[in-house]
């Protein structure tokens, strides 16, 4: 599912929230809760950042208050909500880490007519089913609004028009029910997810983190203390994943990643030499722009009709197709290879108790992906820690990771 996930104490003492949807510097735990109840009507609360943007405050919320005087034992509920791209998703769990409900309304319809995410009708299709999807977590968790111990909702990076729909509704909720809203963030959800299935997995561990919209890496050395070590200058592997896919005439309601691996099981990898991105930088970021254009220029060379499903091409033509899906897959993970592989030299020089790189969102689904990194883990005598395909996608990571203070 999509994401949200966020460590939070048994207090809700230790929130974290990003200054903007970027992963530049190291940010500082939220401490407190503050709601403001001047106005008349049901309480709205709403996450007040100072300027510094280290502290949100909801310390007048009957429910943070009643949470700030629970023991350590006390078990928290949390709604969690995500809408920053193409799927609906809501999921409710306890701060032991159980996963009470999980729904998801998928938008693949949309994506295969519109050969990929369209904003505006990705918007009007969150808009449509948010409030179903919100209710029926609630009632496959057997609980109700009044359980709940606080809402969390995914505040970005993410398609604006789409975040908007889940924030609104988070809102509402909390402005109801009297209850604290945590804001989470996108790729901070996607690096700790792996937290709620690997309990034996500590501080400090390197991230990779590679979705549709997304290539991370950094060091994670706290709950809302990461260091970048490289990201995207241009597109994110998982755009060229989708595009590849487009390309080729596949079956988008897979997403482009699923079906470009498939096919790629049929295919030659080393048909078409395409060049590994940025051989020449040596620093961790990624690019995938340019081998987005050799990947289009190859499938013009071979007179490829993405109009011909793969399904209803010829022998030869699906031969071809498949050829240049293992030469682009070949060459996209080699690059996410040889900049992981610096990351680690570097974090380990840092940190060098670190045991752990884990690989999550999107594209960590794919098994050629883990397959390969799983050799420079290996090689530097590290743990790969890659969350299940249900918790790697972004509408997967909306079950919220609730962690007393004793575990973090």
């Amino acid at each position: 599912m999509a994401s949200l996930i966020s460590s939070l104490s048994s207090t809700i003492s230790r929130l974290t929230l990003l200054r903007k949807p970027s992963l530049h510097f190291p940010v500082k735990t939220l401490r407190k809760f503050e709601v403001d109840r001047k106005r008349r009507g049901p309480i709205s609360p709403f996450l007040h950042v100072s300027t510094n943007y280290d502290f949100a405050h909801f310390s007048s919320c009957p429910k943070a208050k009643s949470m700030n005087a629970l023991g350590q034992d006390e078990e928290l509920v949390v709604l969690g909500i995500e809408t920053s791209c193409d799927d609906t998703a809501a999921a409710v769990v306890r701060s032991n880490g159980e996963i009470l409900s999980q729904v998801v309304s998928s938008q693949a319809d949309l994506l295969v007519r519109y050969g990929g995410v369209a904003p505006k009708m990705a918007e009007e299709a969150h808009s449509l089913v948010i409030d179903q999807v919100v209710q029926e977590a609630l009632d496959k968790a057997k609980v109700t609004e009044e359980d709940l111990s606080a809402v969390a909702v995914t505040i970005g990076p993410g398609l604006s028009l789409c975040l908007r729909v889940g924030v609104r509704k988070a809102r509402k909720v909390a402005g109801t029910y009297a209850l604290p809203i945590v804001g989470v963030h996108h790729m901070e959800a996607h690096a700790l997810v792996a937290r709620l299935v690997e309990r034996e997995l500590q501080f400090p561990f390197i991230a990779l983190l590679i979705s549709g919209g997304h290539n991370l890496l950094i060091l994670a050395r706290d709950v809302g203390h990461y260091i970048q070590l490289g990201t995207t200058i241009d597109d994110a592997i998982g755009e060229a994943y989708d595009k590849t896919a487009k390309w080729l005439g596949l079956d988008m309601r897979k997403s482009g990643g699923p079906a470009v691996e498939e096919l790629a099981r049929e295919g030659d990898e080393n048909f078409v030499k395409f060049k590994v991105p940025m051989k020449q930088h040596k620093d961790c970021n990624f690019s995938y722009a340019g081998l987005k254009t050799q990947v289009r220029l190859a499938i013009e060379s071979k007179n490829i009709d993405a109009s011909i499903p793969i399904a209803s091409a010829s022998s030869e033509d699906r031969r071809a197709r498949a050829d240049i899906a293992a030469s682009f897959q070949r060459v996209a993970v080699l690059h996410l290879e040889e900049k992981c592989e610096r990351a680690v030299e570097w974090a380990m020089k840092m940190e060098p108790s670190i045991k752990h790189l884990v690989v999550s969102g999107g594209v960590a689904s794919n098994q050629y992906v883990r397959s390969r990194l799983n050799k420079i883990v290996e090689k530097h005598a590290l743990q790969l820690v890659c969350p299940p395909p249900s918790l790697c996608t972004d509408n997967d990571r909306s079950k919220i990771l609730l962690k007393k203070e004793a575990t973090l």
